[in-house]
């Protein structure tokens, strides 16, 4: 090697190698720990960065029949889960690319019914007790979207899901069973006679930056490491914004947006698919991806082009660039896809959000652990605090002062001016705008209505979840009382890769011709959250991060049997 400093194998023998320290690698490791097993953690960031991108994630799981559910009245099961799962999925490539996905999603509805809630309670994890309804829908019953709610919200979000799989890895590394090799940038799988037997890459300079800041690639000596068996669990190509266009799906969504800004750090970049795809291993379903049409900039970044996802109620108007309001069921929170589809057919990629007071007030969330410090804290009274008291949330109310995608307005003509001022695209008529809102707020003056989105703001309500603390009572958008009125841009944000390297059941990686790639494993959004692509294409949310965990802990006990 021509690295002088000693390297973390110099007096260490490891059974598995994990490269990326996120969940996936993070569960595997767990599980191998168990069985007492040596790992070697290979990651290009350093220490700051371990547990990846689901630091940053508000927690949310899928979870299925659980107590949780049947303490709000919600009846659920895993024939129902299975259903939406399948109507959402849409596996079309039964004999080739979705042939493991089909069976990755069985035993992962199986597993989200009947094992993950206790595996993970046993852990230490808890849950908050109102169940979040995400994705809904708005189609047939064997359609796209969850039938009902199934988003359990972590006490704790993204950093306590982490916490519960890291404090037992670092114990782990206390007893000489687990180490890392930072900032170590694996370029190259080693194969040998058809297996993988270690990695070759980059040792990189040195970085003291802080979690999710973009560090250096300088390059500073190389390394390479042996092992039985190897797993890749490095994430997605959610910041890889050149990827994500070279598989931008055009004839199923429309035109690639021009603009788009990042809900992941940069080092989500892709590099293992090609560097995996390159070795021998399958990669499929790559044009499959699920970006969001909410995002705005982050007024405070962290990354480069940072993003944040608005998590809406199902009140706001919904208007595309050229001012129409949008069509069922492109209804906030309702069905991520189609919207998209709608906004794109335009020719333009962002849209714009319409509301009041009333509304951010009780409808408006922020995805992150970072934008919800009372719940990421685990502070119960801060919680009740923020979310019961006057006014916006916290961080909610930031972004309406400081974020450059929000325009506040105390009359509609002022309103569109501001909306005018950022548009990327065509002028707004403040008497179309009005007209349609008009419309709108004339049907709220009854129980009766024939417009969808009213109707399903009422069914909506009859969820007692939605009712105390997301959905608000119909009333006029343009009532003063509710005021002053509120717009957002909204661009298209970046965020998860739904193909990937597929794999069987035990999480280890196949090559193109259905055969094992034998010593080769991967987990988490790098294999498509299990099998090449678990979700087809559409995610019922909650379902990421329960990705990672389950394809991890496979990758983990079926390498802990290896060796």
């Amino acid at each position: 090697m021509s690295s002088a400093a000693p390297q973390p194998t110099d007096d260490f023998s490891p059974d598995a190698i994990v490269v990326g320290s996120g969940l996936a690698g993070l569960v595997a490791t767990h599980e191998l720990v168990l069985a007492g097993r040596k790992v070697l953690v290979v990651d290009q960031e350093n220490r700051a960065n371990l547990g990846g991108q689901a630091f940053w994630s508000l927690g949310g799981l899928f979870l299925v029949d659980t107590p949780e559910q049947r303490r709000l009245g919600i009846k659920d099961s895993y024939d129902l889960a299975l259903q939406d799962w399948m109507g959402s999925a849409g596996f079309d490539r039964l004999d080739g690319e979705d042939s493991m996905a089909v069976e990755w999603a069985r035993a992962y509805v199986r597993f989200a019914t009947d094992e993950k809630r206790d595996y993970l309670h046993a852990l230490g994890l808890r849950i908050t007790p109102i169940v979040g309804w995400a994705e809904r829908g708005g189609s047939l019953a064997d359609g796209h979207g969850n039938s009902v709610p199934r988003f359990h919200l972590t006490w704790g979000t993204g950093p306590e899901v982490l916490r519960v799989f890291l404090e037992p890895v670092l114990a782990g590394e206390a007893e000489g069973l687990v180490r890392f090799a930072f900032r170590h940038r694996v370029d190259e799988l080693v194969v040998t006679d058809g297996t993988v037997t270690g990695v070759r890459g980059s040792v990189l300079a040195p970085s003291d930056t802080e979690r999710g800041v973009a560090s250096n690639r300088d390059v500073v000596g190389d390394f390479d490491f042996q092992a039985p068996a190897v797993l890749v669990s490095t994430g997605g190509i959610g910041h890889a914004h050149d990827i994500i266009r070279r598989n931008w799906p055009t004839e199923r969504l429309g035109p690639c947006p021009e603009t788009m800004i990042s809900g992941v750090p940069a080092y989500v970049d892709g590099r293992m698919l090609g560097i995996s795809e390159s070795a021998g291993a399958a990669l499929v379903n790559r044009d499959r991806m699920w970006h969001y049409t909410e995002g705005i900039n982050n007024w405070d970044p962290v990354w480069p082009d940072h993003a944040i996802r608005i998590l809406p109620g199902p009140s706001p108007l919904w208007f595309d660039a050229n001012g129409r309001r949008m069509p069922a069921p492109c209804f906030p929170g309702f069905d991520t896809n189609a919207t998209m589809r709608q906004i794109l057919s335009t020719g333009y990629d962002y849209s714009w959000f319409v509301l009041n007071q009333t509304i951010i007030e009780k409808e408006f969330a922020l995805s992150g652990s970072e934008q919800n410090p009372d719940i990421t804290g685990k502070d119960w009274k801060l919680t009740l605090r923020s979310r019961l008291a006057k006014g916006a949330p916290g961080p909610v109310e930031a972004f309406k002062q400081h974020g450059v995608d929000f325009v506040v307005a105390d009359s509609l003509p002022a309103l569109v001016d501001g909306m005018n001022e950022i548009a990327r695209g065509p002028k707004l008529d403040a008497a179309e705008l009005e007209r349609q809102i008009v419309a709108r707020d004339r049907e709220v003056t009854n129980p009766f209505t024939k417009d969808a989105q009213i109707a399903a703001i009422t069914a909506a309500r009859k969820y007692i979840g939605d009712k105390l603390q997301r959905v608000v009572t119909p009333h006029r958008i343009l009532d003063p009382a509710h005021g002053p009125l509120i717009a957002v841009r909204l661009n298209v944000l970046t965020r998860k890769t739904l193909g990937g390297l597929q794999t069987d059941l035990d999480s280890q990686v196949l090559r193109p011709d259905g055969s094992v790639f034998d010593g080769l494993y991967a987990a988490g959004e790098v294999a498509g959250f299990g099998g090449g692509g678990v979700h087809g294409y559409n995610a019922l949310e909650g379902t990421f991060l329960g990705g990672c965990i389950f394809s991890g802990r496979a990758a983990g006990r079926a390498m802990a049997r290896r060796s």
